[in-house]
């Protein structure tokens, strides 16, 4: 296995956004450290599997956003635009994740933000319609995460 490549430790689910557009949360393994991947797939004529929309998330991040994401209304209607929260993912690197208006949609947004530029084309946008979802993918997460204790990956 290649230092520099993630590896699929366990596939959580998928939400359908289109016919051919899929949001996919896995948990991964990158350089002996676990991550949370939320990453848009296609699958068209000319292409089939994961685009550059994702963003990878710690299991300490997860378990904070699934709390607070479990306190949003599952009725979008009653939901404000603005920031959900911040959270640290490294040195000089953080997670924003907002409710926001993109094309005159509004969605769930998990970005990254770095000290000194802003926030980063990492990320991914989901559309408010399938917070529930997120929701459950999430608390879906975090069980799977706490079935795989840490010393587990330590062969990686």
């Amino acid at each position: 296995m290649s230092e520099s490549s993630f590896t699929l430790l366990r596939d959580i689910g998928s939400i359908a956004v289109r016919d051919n557009e899929d949001i996919r949360f896995s948990i991964d393994a990158y350089r002996g450290y676990r991550y949370v991947s939320v990453r848009r797939y296609l699958k068209t004529d000319g292409f089939s599997g994961a685009t550059r929309d994702g963003i990878t998330l710690t299991p300490e991040i997860v378990r904070v956003l699934t709390v607070r994401l479990a306190a949003l209304p599952d009725e979008i209607t009653q939901l404000k635009d603005g920031q959900v929260g911040k959270f640290a993912k490294r040195a000089g690197i953080c997670v924003v994740v907002s409710v926001a208006s993109f094309r005159e949609q509004r969605g769930l947004d998990l970005r990254n933000w770095e000290e000194g530029k802003g926030f980063t084309k990492k990320g991914i946008w989901i559309p408010l319609e399938k917070l529930p979802q997120v929701k459950n993918l999430l608390q879906e997460t975090v069980k799977a995460l706490d079935e795989q204790p840490e010393d587990i990956f330590d062969t990686l």
